[in-house]
């Protein structure tokens, strides 16, 4: 079997013995990237990635993903240096147009635009180039440059993206790109054909569930996967869902009966939405994915019952089976 790489993505939402505890079990196991989201209004990613820096020695780290509406490219930067310095030169950068932004009233127009140039003004800043920028979004003028010198000139760089034009920009730029909310092998060839780039790496993640008890991973996944369902229903072009189901789960889940909604979501769409159920079972979905194309699949939270046992179910159980 060829070599593959497994990552976990972690939740914004713990103590900080919790992160340092959590890195260091998805270390040991094997784990070769440990992700943490930036999803609004839960803590910065910034400040669970530097305390696993400094709690591991292995695995790349980085942010799923910063965006260039609530933080400036200049704060990007230096966030991307800062973490890249904690870690020894294991830093990623994680970039996305950024979700529920709405809820601020920012102006997030152009995003492709806006994207494109804070990747300009990141990279410049990080290289040293001095030689200013001027864009319609951003902009450093001559002589702006970072006051330290950073560990690395050239960090990673991941976009996070379901869409045509932002992965065709992927495909330009980036190393990386990453599809989350999605366990779909189907979708995986689509993407490919919008990165347009066989030398970019994709990343496919999601919601994992593993446990022994294997129907009660399953429910929990459910109510899990159905706050996101109706936005994947739309946004893949592989999953044939009736539009009255997709309309049904999302009365649910705004009136605030997740599991009500979950329970609503066949097992073969669960499928495509959510890594669940015996670590036997998870396996045999990250291995269609990589049968599909992946280079990565990402297991995120809440990983299993309580996080903690299923993050050591994914180590001890799913990633042996993966190698």
């Amino acid at each position: 079997m060829r070599a593959v790489e497994v990552g976990l993505g972690f939740q914004g939402d713990k103590a900080p013995r919790e992160y340092e505890e959590l890195a260091q079990v998805a270390e040991r196991g094997g784990a070769d990237v440990v992700a943490v989201y930036q999803d609004l209004f839960f803590q910065p990613a910034i400040y669970p990635l530097l305390l696993m820096a400094r709690a591991t020695e292995r695995v790349r780290l980085g942010p799923a993903g910063l965006n260039p509406f609530t933080l400036h490219p200049v704060e990007i930067a230096g966030q991307t240096a800062a973490l890249d310095a904690a870690s020894d030169g294991r830093a990623f950068l994680g970039l996305v147009r950024g979700s529920w932004l709405d809820e601020l009233g920012l102006d997030t127009g152009r995003p492709l635009t806006a994207l494109r140039e804070a990747i300009e003004v990141v990279r410049r800043l990080l290289a040293g180039d001095a030689s200013g920028f001027t864009g319609e979004r951003f902009s450093l003028a001559a002589g702006a440059r970072l006051r330290y010198e950073p560990l690395r000139r050239d960090v990673p760089l991941q976009i996070g993206t379901w869409g045509e034009r932002v992965a065709a920009l992927a495909g330009e730029v980036a190393g990386e790109v990453k599809v989350g909310g999605t366990t779909n092998p189907a979708l995986v060839p689509v993407m490919r054909d919008r990165i347009g780039n066989d030398s970019v790496a994709l990343v496919v993640g999601a919601v994992t569930v593993v446990d022994e008890d294997g129907a009660a991973a399953r429910s929990r996944a459910r109510a899990e996967a159905a706050l996101y369902f109706s936005v994947v229903a739309g946004l893949d072009p592989t999953l044939e869902v009736e539009p009255a189901l997709v309309e049904r789960v999302k009365r649910l889940v705004d009136a605030g009966d997740r599991h009500a909604a979950g329970a609503l979501i066949p097992d073969g769409v669960l499928d495509r939405l959510a890594f669940s159920g015996t670590p036997e079972q998870v396996a045999a979905q990250a291995q269609a994915l990589y049968e599909a194309g992946a280079a990565r699949v990402e297991f995120g939270t809440p990983h299993g019952l309580t996080e903690r046992r299923g993050v050591e179910l994914l180590v001890s159980k799913v990633l042996p089976s993966l190698r």
